[in-house]
């Protein structure tokens, strides 16, 4: 059975698995309740839960910018069509009048 339990702990675990653990371990060393050897090994499985969150939520956190790099990226090589509508008129040559200079060239 301790090999099962063993396993079970190394076992991969969401941020929320974790998270959860993490505080019930901490609300059982705030009980004062348990012996010193007790709240080592707490202590021990607590630091280990809290640098797998740490982990996950760096990771998040790349993810995340990331995703807001391509999509600024995408912003600025396709403006939406909103965008191009609402712009002024500029007071420049337009395409039409460009190919008009250069068929007359």
């Amino acid at each position: 059975m301790a090999a099962k339990k063993k396993a079970a702990r190394s076992e991969v675990r969401t941020f929320e698995e974790a998270m959860e653990e993490l505080e019930s371990l901490v609300e059982a060393m705030e009980g004062d309740q348990l012996p010193l050897e007790e709240l080592v090994a707490h202590y021990e499985k607590g630091a280990g839960l809290l640098q797998h969150c740490e982990k996950v939520l760096a990771a998040a956190k790349q993810r995340i910018e990331l995703i807001e790099v391509a999509n600024s990226e995408e912003k600025n090589l396709a403006p939406n069509s909103e965008e191009v509508e609402d712009a002024p008129a500029s007071s420049g040559p337009t395409a039409e009048s460009l190919e008009d200079d250069i068929r007359l060239l």
